[in-house]
């Protein structure tokens, strides 16, 4: 197939529930309730009711067993036609904006005409299970023939093995949480517990700004009573932050705490990703287009950043295009932690790292920061992981097509030290 064989893959537009911090509004609902809930308020924004989507992407990250192909049973429980396949895909905090990407190949190359891609992740409903001696031991007593058998499984049984073990938030290769990491990067990168409350305040500031003037009206469903995320505070200020104790390093050295960093959160979100010609016969506007992607990662268990993946992911991205990094008239930059993004502005400046990192010759430079996270972005809104790919690819695609097209970059940093970037432009 040739270049010039390739269709455009247009943004149709998204929908997604409110999110709300973990245990409040959500504390009863399942990853399965929400993401159901989520695509169903796509179909219904689309007049998707009873039709046919030739797939829908989906996953989360923290989840139950039981929810071995989850996209496909939320697809059951809309009102698609049951024809419709549903895949389940993983890849942490970016795992909504893959779906997307890999959907988006899809469509380029005639492969299939329309896609959903979503995500979804709850912190009040993780998996709780034993430790592995006592799901061992229980897998013996259930294979057990006789009452000798089932006696001999639980010998030498002892409370300890009782205790359950509940998801682990620690890198399993290094023991670290993200936090921790993001920590570690903060103060390599020499960025002050000031900066971080500042870059959050402002976060919220627009998020809240964003409310009041409409901006979600159409891209939130209300689900379970709630009609509006619950973790936007327009009334916070940097003095209020500036009271919190950090979270993750107590020592003096500390600057990351519960109010710069994303609180657990429960969410789910949603995109509509088709043809142009697909979104033609059905008089569906395009809001913008997925024009380019890159993946990366990074070698954190050797001393890297682990959430630095994403100046890699955008330096290649840019290197592909063409682009400058200054060539963009929106920047969508996840904020896991201020800290992160704020390393990451720091990295695109430094001579140092472009050249010895990014193999550039100069520096990538600087962003204008009014052109960041116009409208808050995942400090303000919270991170159900899975989910934030899907709500700033629909974010960044309306914000485009309310200013008449332009150009927008999307970057997502994931765990497991990798990172994601996309373009979405409209000329």
């Amino acid at each position: 197939m040739t270049l010039s064989s390739l269709r455009r893959v247009a943004l149709i537009g998204g929908t997604r529930i409110p999110f709300c911090r973990a245990n409040t509004g959500y504390a009863d609902l399942s990853n399965l309730d929400m993401l159901s809930a989520a695509i169903q308020g796509l179909c219904d924004r689309f007049q998707l009711g009873h039709s046919t989507v030739d797939e829908v992407v989906a996953g989360a990250v923290t989840h139950h067993s039981k929810d071995w192909n989850l996209a496909r049973e939320a697809v059951l429980s809309t009102k698609l036609n049951p024809d419709t396949p549903g895949v389940t895909l993983q890849q942490a905090c970016g795992t909504s904006l893959q779906a997307a990407l890999m959907l988006g190949a899809k469509i380029a190359t005639r492969q299939i005409d329309c896609a959903i891609a979503a995500g979804v992740d709850t912190a009040s409903d993780v998996p709780i299970v034993f430790s592995q001696r006592f799901a061992k031991r229980l897998m013996k007593f259930a294979h057990a023939r006789n009452v000798k058998q089932r006696l001999l499984a639980l010998k030498g049984l002892s409370p300890r093995e009782l205790i359950p073990v509940p998801p682990s938030p620690a890198e399993p290769r290094t023991g670290l949480s993200m936090g921790q990491h993001c920590e570690l990067m903060a103060q390599e990168w020499g960025i002050g517990r000031e900066a971080q409350d500042e870059f959050a305040v402002a976060s919220h500031h627009k998020a809240a700004a964003a409310v009041e003037e409409g901006f979600f009206d159409d891209l939130l469903v209300p689900c379970e009573g709630m009609v509006r995320d619950n973790n936007v505070r327009k009334d916070t200020s940097v003095e209020a932050l500036a009271s919190l104790r950090t979270a993750f390093d107590r020592t003096q050295r500390g600057t990351l705490t519960a109010g710069n960093s994303t609180p657990l959160t429960d969410g789910a979100a949603a995109v509509l990703l088709a043809s142009e010609e697909w979104a033609r016969d059905r008089e569906l506007p395009v809001q913008a287009f997925i024009t380019a992607s890159r993946t990366a990662a990074v070698d954190y268990v050797g001393g890297e950043g682990l959430l630095m993946a994403p100046t890699v992911a955008v330096s290649e991205l840019l290197e592909r295009a063409g682009i400058g990094l200054q060539e963009f008239d929106f920047y969508e930059i996840h904020e896991a932690f201020a800290a992160q993004v704020l390393c990451t502005l720091e990295a695109w400046k430094s001579e140092a790292y472009c050249r010895d990192r990014l193999n550039r010759s100069n520096a990538l430079g600087e962003i204008d920061p009014n052109r960041i996270n116009v409208k808050g972005s995942s400090l303000a809104f919270g991170h159900p992981f899975a989910a934030t790919g899907a709500r700033i690819v629909a974010n960044l695609g309306k914000i485009v097509d309310q200013a008449g097209g332009g150009r927008g970059l999307i970057s997502v940093c994931t765990a497991g030290g990798m990172g994601l970037a996309a373009i979405l432009e409209r000329y």
